[in-house]
């Protein structure tokens, strides 16, 4: 499937759909909660319901009629051993949760995960470690330190340390240490992405877990403890939002975002300020935040917190004068492809001037041509590439674009009702 794109202006409101990180969260923690949960205003997309298949062969009961809300039947931490292999999919998130939560079946009970050819290529290694630290263990199927992975329990507790080159290796740790018999500490000498880890401790906040957090360096949780029943909804995803807010810095146009809550810990809620530091006209509203095509300057951005929005910062920064240095985001490279790499040969397809850097990308100012582009399969970059379409003459093509349907199907349809010409050809 391909995205075909023209120059666009837009304008009017959207409303951003629920964020995949929360979804994934709350269906875990549902399936390992004691009760019925309701999660209300899911993100209904291949990623999460990776997550509901995955642990609803954990033993959850899940149901998903309802679109605006599931209803999640716990296991109350008594987990069932699957039939069959679990399939991931493309989802990291919940190949690293589920492995956490898999560690707590009983000694003897082994699961096996797998996933797609971009998540069998990437590293699992630390976080298996630290699971065999704490009582459980973990290995790699082809020895290579990556998926196909086995697991098997039981995770107890006890003393660990991990480098989190990805903060979804804590998250996992996390979600499953206050299950475990006895207390756990973690000590955390390297962490990317901080505030994934923050929205999973305001998951555990709102659950009253107990637990120390020494300024993310360390952690104490206690060991014996229980997850709840709830009813909650699924904030909007500023992930998502971040390709509405730079296709209209771009290709100017007036519109308005709905559903934002910025006291909300996504970490992506920053490209706002990255946008503003570079000229775009934004205002913010109780829920809703407007941007106004303005003209953009390139400036110096730390983006090791928000590794996601990396492809679309780097179209943006080909429409800003001056050069734009996106940089500290080495770890853009291990997600579903080197992101880094990938970003710099499809915009130089279209004439970009992009310098690669070991832990980033310096875009300065260039006349971009239409293209032929290739999406990479990376939902991710399928979205930024067609953003820079947008924004010049002629039509571009971005190819992969089914990979969009892992966090964000809905990308066309709302850009089309801003009135982008873009649609999607077989």
């Amino acid at each position: 499937m391909k995205i075909v794109v023209k120059k666009s202006k837009l304008a009017g409101t959207v409303s951003i759909p629920g964020s995949k990180s929360h979804t994934i969260r709350a269906v875990a923690i549902a399936s390992l909660a004691d009760g019925q949960s309701a999660i209300r205003n899911p993100l209904v997309s291949e990623d999460t319901l990776s997550a509901v298949d995955c642990y609803r062969a954990l033993g959850a009961r899940i149901n998903t009629t309802n679109e605006k809300m599931w209803e999640v039947g716990g296991t109350g931490g008594r987990l069932s051993v699957p039939e069959k292999i679990i399939d991931v999919g493309n989802s990291g998130t919940t190949l690293r949760i589920a492995v956490g939560s898999a560690a707590l079946l009983d000694r003897g009970a082994t699961v096996t995960f797998t996933g797609d050819e971009q998540i069998r290529s990437r590293p699992i290694g630390p976080l298996l470690s630290a699971l065999k630290d704490l009582g459980a263990n973990g290995r790699s199927v082809n020895n290579n330190g990556k998926p196909p992975v086995e697991i098997s329990g039981k995770l107890t507790g006890g003393a660990t340390s991990i480098e989190a080159v990805t903060s979804q290796y804590l998250s996992s740790l996390l979600m499953a240490a206050p299950l475990t018999s006895r207390d756990t500490i973690i000590d955390v000498p390297l962490l990317n992405e901080p505030d994934y880890v923050q929205m999973t401790l305001d998951w555990l906040n709102k659950q009253q877990i107990k637990y120390e957090n020494n300024r993310m360096r360390s952690f104490r949780i206690e060991g014996g403890q229980k997850y709840k029943a709830f009813d909650e909804s699924i904030p909007a995803d500023f992930s998502s939002a971040t390709f509405f807010l730079c296709a209209a810095a771009i290709a100017g146009g007036d519109v308005t975002l709905t559903g934002l809550d910025f006291s909300d810990s996504q970490p992506d809620k920053a490209v706002v300020d990255y946008l503003r530091s570079m000229g775009a006209d934004i205002s913010i509203a109780e829920a809703a935040v407007r941007i106004k095509g303005s003209k953009l300057t390139g400036t110096e951005i730390d983006m090791n917190r928000t590794p996601d929005a990396l492809p679309a910062m780097a179209v943006v920064g080909a429409f800003a004068a001056g050069a734009t240095k996106l940089v500290n985001v080495a770890q853009a490279r291990s997600k579903e492809t080197d992101r880094i790499s990938c970003m710099a040969a499809e915009l130089k397809k279209m004439g970009a001037d992009v310098e690669e850097l070991p832990d980033g990308l310096i875009i300065r100012n260039s006349r971009l041509e239409a293209a032929r582009l290739d999406g990479r399969s990376d939902h991710r970059i399928v979205m930024a590439l067609a953003l820079a379409g947008l924004a010049i003459e002629g039509q571009t093509v971005v190819d992969t674009a089914e990979a969009m349907n892992i966090t964000f199907p809905d990308y066309v349809k709302l850009m089309k009702n801003l009135g982008a010409e873009m649609i999607l050809v077989d």
